[in-house]
């Protein structure tokens, strides 16, 4: 027999409870009465597709996961999920490119959802070659995997343990956001990883403005400051889950050191 479809109350709570909001909580979000909102809940009251949509974005629903909803109520799916390659995200796919170049002599690259890698700059190749385990530059490139296993960039990085705390809040914030299982099994990995001592590195002089990256190199300690840039009105998933990871000198010497390495 084929599995039962969930109702689309099931789906609607499910997302309201991952972000912690009480039915009162959406329903003044979304401008609806919190009784309509009960009633689509319970499945007695079935909600216009534009309703449905509107109740996602109050959400935050991914694109990804704003299809099953429209399924579950009865609608056809809204959202294209395209490759990457795909004609119609050229458009796309030259800006990613203007971007990284542009942000040369600097490091930037571009993941997906699930932190893979799909682009970078040249200057991101220099401060990533030569670890222990060549295996992790194997595409698909996992850019957590890479930064934190022990034979990947781990044992550059000055001070891992606060990078390593950055990166482990961003995931989780993310398992808890989407629920993705993919995720879910990338968090655990990493926290299978060796902890390092956070004593060596208690004391940092970045004054609480951004946590860098600082990050040995055979030239010298490099400091990286980063952003994350997203794309700003997607409607494509492969586009709305794609960020560019751009980092900045946090120092005159780190900018002078990766201006020299991006020469040779």
């Amino acid at each position: 027999m084929a599995p039962t479809a969930r109702p689309l109350g099931d789906h609607l709570r499910e997302w309201r409870q991952r972000r912690r909001m009480s039915q009162l909580d959406l329903a003044l979000e979304a401008d609806i009465s919190q009784r309509h909102l009960s009633f689509i809940e319970s499945g007695r009251a079935t909600p216009s597709r534009d309703m449905l949509l509107h109740l996602a974005e109050r959400l935050g629903v991914p694109l990804r996961d704003r299809n099953p909803l429209l399924l579950a109520a009865g609608f056809a799916p809204v959202f294209t999920e395209r490759a990457l390659d795909d004609p119609a995200l050229e458009p796309a796919r030259r800006a990613i490119d203007m971007v990284l170049k542009a942000h040369q002599p600097f490091p930037a690259l571009a993941i997906d959802r699930h932190w893979t890698l799909v682009a970078a700059n040249a200057a991101l190749a220099p401060l990533i070659s030569g670890i222990a385990d060549p295996s992790l530059l194997e595409p698909p490139v996992n850019v957590l995997r890479l930064s934190l296993h022990p034979q990947g960039l781990a044992p550059r990085i000055a001070n891992l343990p606060e990078w390593r705390a950055h990166l482990i809040d961003r995931l989780r914030q993310q398992v808890s956001a989407s629920g993705d299982p993919v995720l879910e099994r990338l968090l655990k990995e990493l926290l299978s990883y060796p902890v390092p001592e956070a004593a060596n590195d208690a004391h940092t002089d970045h004054a609480g403005i951004a946590i860098p990256l600082k990050l040995s190199t055979k030239a010298g300690l490099l400091s990286l400051i980063s952003t994350t840039t997203v794309f700003g009105t997607p409607v494509d998933i492969t586009l709305s889950e794609l960020a560019v990871e751009s980092f900045f000198p946090a120092d005159k010497k780190t900018a002078a050191i990766l201006r020299t390495l991006s020469l040779n």
